[in-house]
């Protein structure tokens, strides 16, 4: 699977078998990369920096068909291919791009990375960018103004992709919250770094002391979770997920909007999910917004939690009126029917796409048209796509205010053009 809204996206060897058996057995078939939402930098790679409020091709020498991999940040995109190649467009004033300069790119371009390497995963967060690598290594570019980078805080923003060298070991999982980050090592420990919850923490602690992990610049271990194995780290704008290899849940940080599911206004310390929120399934995937949650568990039921302020939460109409004391409560999580069986899941900063059934869905914060109906009203409960419902979809990303799908279509017919 492909997984984003943590903002962070990993390459599935099943989607491989996917594409390569559709490419052999259908050969007129035609793959397209749509992007549309946001596009003040020129993230969705059109070679314009207009607003798409409904699905357009993006171009710029991409070979569709090669595509492994996408997601985005506060104003970048990144599309990860096959062969580990990675291309990047969008915002660049910090140099996020990896292009070793910071002006803006419209289209997609290669990011070329040090000793050749191949990319396996890529998280954004708002204005920088993670890359793992294909032999475990982490490289960041961008921002380094709060620590999110990992590396010397002497270095303000870099443009070119860096070597965490705090990461010694082996690294299987990064995710890039707004101004944080956390990895997740093949010995199952998981570090984070970053200031972004420091400020957060510091007004729900005080007199308390901060604990390291949450003002630390360079990777730090989180603790708390030795006595599980974690698999996957998600990031919100605020608030840090683990995910274990027994479907357990993790949660600490800023919980304003109700998205660690607890009593207290912060937790600074991982505090499990209790089971009785998801009706006691184990957790498959996680997923996360800037300030909201989703679930899926092992019967391929999805549960959403959090800010439900612009319908990201995708539930009923009743339950995503709330007011703000009780938006902070854990009250707001619910199943969301409509998405039973999804097979991927990724996370904007407000608005969501999923894919169950081969068709791709959308919802919540729709002010740029991220969500694609060609409207601008925020939509609140999971809804298709009008204009690619002829196309089978493939592959989803999100960026905090854009969209992105791999889609396949089975003529030379192009409803999105």
């Amino acid at each position: 699977l492909l997984f984003l809204n943590s903002r962070y996206l990993f390459i599935c060897d099943g989607i491989k078998r996917r594409l390569s058996y559709l490419m052999e057995e259908t050969p007129l078939l035609r793959f397209v990369l749509y992007t549309w939402g946001a596009n003040s930098y020129g993230q969705l790679g059109h070679g314009h920096a207009e607003d798409e409020a409904e699905p357009r091709r993006a171009d710029g020498g991409l070979q569709p068909e090669q595509i492994r991999g996408l997601t985005g940040g506060g104003g970048h995109s990144a599309v990860i291919t096959e062969s580990g190649d990675l291309l990047m467009c969008g915002q660049n004033h910090k140099g996020q791009l990896g292009l070793r300069h910071i002006s803006e790119v419209m289209t997609f371009q290669p990011c070329p990375l040090p000793g050749c390497r191949r990319v396996q995963a890529v998280s954004c967060g708002w204005d920088f960018t993670l890359i793992l690598t294909d032999d475990g290594q982490v490289l960041a570019c961008g921002s380094n103004a709060f620590g999110q980078l990992g590396i010397s805080p002497h270095i303000t923003h870099t443009a070119e992709p860096l070597c965490v060298k705090a990461l010694s070991e082996c690294v299987t999982s990064v995710a890039a919250g707004l101004r944080h980050a956390l990895a997740r090592t093949a010995s199952a420990c998981v570090y984070q770094w970053g200031t972004g919850l420091s400020s957060h923490a510091k007004r729900a602690l005080n007199p308390q002391p901060v604990p390291a992990h949450l003002t630390s610049k360079e990777p730090c271990l989180v603790p708390g979770l030795d006595h599980v194995t974690p698999e996957k780290v998600v990031a919100g704008s605020a608030h840090c997920i683990c995910l274990t290899v027994t479907g357990d849940v993790f949660l600490w940080g800023s919980n304003k909007h109700g998205q660690l599911v607890s009593d207290s206004p912060f937790l600074p310390l991982p505090v499990a999910l209790d089971r009785s929120v998801l009706q006691r399934e184990r957790v498959t995937d996680i997923h996360s917004g800037w300030t909201h949650v989703i679930a899926q568990t092992e019967s391929g039921r999805v549960f959403t939690w959090g800010r439900a302020s612009y319908g990201q939460l995708g539930q009923t109409v009743a339950n995503q009126r709330l007011e703000p004391e009780s938006e902070r409560s854990s009250n707001s999580h619910a199943e969301v029917k409509g998405l039973f069986g999804a097979t991927q899941i990724a996370c904007g900063s407000e608005h969501n796409l999923a894919i169950v059934g081969g068709r791709i869905l959308s919802w919540g914060w729709n002010e740029h048209g991220m969500c694609g109906d060609g409207s601008l009203c925020d939509i609140t409960q999971p809804q298709p796509i009008p204009s690619l419902q002829d196309s089978t979809t493939l592959l989803i990303g999100c960026g905090a205010g854009h969209s992105m799908a791999l889609c396949s279509l089975k003529s030379s017919k192009d409803s999105a053009s």
